[in-house]
């Protein structure tokens, strides 16, 4: 790679000259940009005081005309929807997390379990993972073939 300047064979004091190129002096003018920037924080102060305005007009409308709860309602606690609620807002006393791992715990010990589920009949629950072996080794029963449709 070569670090010498590049001999453009003009002096670089002045700008390059070209007939079929031209440019400008100085492309933006800092006061334009100074005078925007000055209009637009006027415009974001007049605009934050309206809305300010406005804010304060409408709560003060609110408080005046909107009537108060009847003496009645005053003091009871607001009434909680019907169950089943959804979990993790208001009027739920458990915890959903806490929900979810005891769902899971009790999901894996139905897993693991071995049990009768009818003894006379000789129907047993065995852990999943000796479920998958016994049919891993054995494989499936064989599906009975299905009866063919009589044609009209």
């Amino acid at each position: 790679m070569n670090a010498d300047l590049h001999n453009t064979g003009h002096d670089p004091a002045q700008p390059p000259v070209h007939d079929d190129v031209s440019f400008e002096a100085r492309d933006v003018k800092v006061s334009g940009v100074l005078k925007f920037l000055v209009f637009l924080g006027f415009a974001l102060v007049a605009s934050y005081f309206i809305c300010l305005g406005v804010y304060n007009l409408t709560t003060s409308r609110v408080a005046q005309f909107d009537s108060p709860p009847p003496v009645v309602r005053q003091g009871m606690e607001a009434a909680k929807p019907p169950e089943p609620r959804l979990q993790g807002l208001p009027g739920h006393e458990t915890d959903p997390q806490q929900d979810l791992r005891d769902k899971l715990a009790a999901d894996r010990k139905g897993l693991e379990e071995t049990r009768w589920v009818d003894e006379k009949a000789g129907v047993a629950q065995i852990p999943i993972e000796e479920a998958m072996k016994i049919v891993a080794e054995k494989g499936l029963p064989a599906a009975p073939a299905p009866t063919p449709a009589k044609k009209k």
